[in-house]
């Protein structure tokens, strides 16, 4: 917090503090675990109903909703966080590093996504490579390995041991012996692997690469305190199991003094300030959804449909550039808008194919497809189009090579974690299911979803991992759970109703389905919402196309009649193109 700029530090304390308020109501002794679970659920009804209202009369959820509302923060990750600690009430047993490195993510890893979006927010960018997020995951794993360690005293007074059961079980470490606090040869073997498993996740110094000065301070400085804290960990002994490590006041003043004062001088350079107080409440699905719900959908995913435009947001805040020209000069074509399609969805076929009719490996061709997709949505922003929607891994894909997908996956998640698309007013939004996706991938993609939720162009669906039928049966289920605990009659199902059971019911119908590649078919993609599409197929493959391509489909599309079961009309000119 010392070495955010001040500006940022009243909205990182709201966000702690709330963290910590749900942490505590789940520790407190007063009372069994069922009891306790409710006094949170109570804290955060009381806090989803603040952000509907704009205020609240408590000093730390007032303290959160200026903070959601000031910097257009989605509070989804907050709520899931709560959701954690809330299941943490009777008590957690982990038995693999996998499970606890999950549940510890899932309860922390908003905090310090939460504070990237705000320093994105202030124009102060922390954006993370493909090659990245992995150290970045095993760096916040390592703070809360530290954290486990550290706070051993105060969990084994509640009878919580959040050390994975099968690492004890490596170090023939009895769970009774820890927990009835007796220092044995093998429990000294094992805190001396936590603790350096724990360095080694700090240690990720390539993490820092390419970032602005003041968050690579802040990473450097809180590898610096960890270890330090580490080190206290190793002083301990015996003592561990009976008293919190403590670093010494000195210890942390070494660490902290010149780092502040290189924070300092750094924030001069880039003065930032507190965006004005918002005024209303928030809306939009962020405030209509309720804890523990299935908030954003069937799928998991948040599918905020605020709109609020960062370009102008004080403060700082990185400019949303124009889109880029084309490189031949070319310019878009005049659309009327009565004629523009407001939703575009393209099956971008034929990577592959082209990279072997080239002599190249299948996944080359998945790259030259991802240039193309840049250059599609750049011409997408020049004729104002308001979505575009793009199949990019289907659920029948899987089927293909495990080599081919995995390098798939990996241009997936390198386009993803650049900020070339997301400089422009491009708000992303994923369809599909995260199921047997790499973590990865499912991070960067969440984390671009939230970052651009508020931006007003062109909105840009990514369908990964996604099938049509599987939608359609989401939906369905969803509809018949809704039946058998009557809180709809069968007769009451209508298409309306269907289609806001939908895992993501805010995409519009397609206007215009075009196909790359030369087949003709929709291949599972988009069944109910391209039911009155028009539809265009080129045989061009993919990486051949730009956006030259998307502005003769669209100018096709306008020589159509659109009568959707009504009688013919007089016939429409086409578009102007120069």
């Amino acid at each position: 917090m010392a070495l955010m700029p001040p500006a940022l530090r009243p909205a990182c304390w709201a966000l702690w503090a709330a963290l910590r308020t749900g942490d505590d109501l789940i520790d407190s002794t007063d009372g069994d675990a069922t009891e306790r679970a409710a006094r949170l659920s109570r804290w955060t009804d009381a806090l989803e109903a603040d952000l509907r209202r704009g205020t609240s009369d408590d000093p730390v959820r007032l303290a959160v909703v200026d903070t959601v509302l000031r910097w257009g923060l989605d509070p989804e990750g907050i709520f899931s966080s709560f959701d954690t600690v809330r299941e943490d009430a009777a008590g957690r047993r982990l038995e693999t590093w996998a499970e606890w490195s999950s549940w510890v993510r899932s309860t922390n890893m908003s905090w310090a996504e939460q504070c990237r979006t705000l320093l994105d927010r202030a124009g102060v960018a922390m954006p993370l490579r493909w090659e990245q997020i992995e150290g970045f995951s095993r760096f916040l794993d390592g703070m809360y390995l530290t954290d486990t360690l550290v706070d051993l005293p105060t969990d084994l007074e509640r009878g919580d041991l959040l050390v994975p059961m099968a690492e004890l079980a490596r170090f023939d470490v009895a769970p009774d012996d820890v927990l009835g606090r007796r220092w044995t040869p093998e429990l000294r073997a094992l805190v001396g692997e936590l603790t350096a498993r724990a360095r080694g996740w700090l240690d990720q110094p390539g993490l820092t690469a390419g970032l602005h000065p003041v968050p690579a301070i802040l990473l450097r400085t809180t590898t610096g305190l960890f270890h330090a804290r580490l080190r206290a960990v190793e002083r301990s002994g015996a003592a561990l199991l009976r008293r919190t490590p403590r670093v010494s006041a000195v210890a942390q003043w070494r660490v902290l003094a010149p780092a502040r004062a290189r924070a300092a001088v750094a924030w001069r350079l880039v003065p930032i300030s507190a965006p004005p107080p918002a005024a209303g409440a928030l809306t939009g699905a962020s405030a209509e959804a309720r804890p523990g719900s299935g908030r954003g959908g069937s799928d998991g995913h948040s599918g905020t449909d605020g709109h609020g435009g960062t370009a102008g947001r004080p403060g700082g805040a990185r400019p949303v550039l124009p889109p880029k020209p084309h490189p031949s000069g070319a310019r878009p074509p005049l659309i009327d808008a009565d004629r523009m399609p407001g939703h575009v969805a393209v099956i971008a076929d034929g990577n592959g194919r082209w990279a072997t009719e080239r002599g190249l490996p299948r996944h080359e061709g998945h790259r030259a497809g991802a240039a193309a997709l840049r250059d599609i949505v750049h011409g997408a922003l020049e004729i104002g189009l308001g979505h575009l929607t793009v199949y990019a891994f289907s659920t029948e894909n899987w089927r293909r090579p495990a080599g081919e997908v995995s390098e798939l996956f990996r241009t997936m998640c390198a386009e993803l974690a650049e900020d070339e698309l997301f400089d422009h007013d491009v708000r992303l939004c994923w369809a599909g299911r995260p199921d047997n996706l790499p973590t990865e991938l499912v991070e960067v993609l969440e984390h671009r979803q939230r970052t651009t939720q508020d931006r007003s162009g062109l909105t840009f669906t990514l369908c990964v991992n996604y099938g049509g039928r599987a939608e359609l049966a989401d939906a369905a289920g969803e509809l018949a759970r809704a039946a058998v605990a009557g809180e709809i009659a069968p007769a009451q199902v209508s298409e309306h109703l269907f289609a806001r059971h939908l895992p993501r019911p805010q995409l519009p119908d397609v206007d215009l389905l075009w196909r790359t590649g030369g087949d003709h078919r929709i291949s599972n993609f988009l069944p109910w919402q391209s039911s009155y599409a028009e539809l265009h197929f080129t045989d061009e493959y993919w990486p051949q196309v730009d956006r030259r391509d998307l502005w003769r489909a669209v100018t096709a599309y306008t020589a159509r009649q659109r009568r959707l079961g009504a009688a013919p009309t007089t016939e429409p000119e086409p578009a102007e193109q120069h």
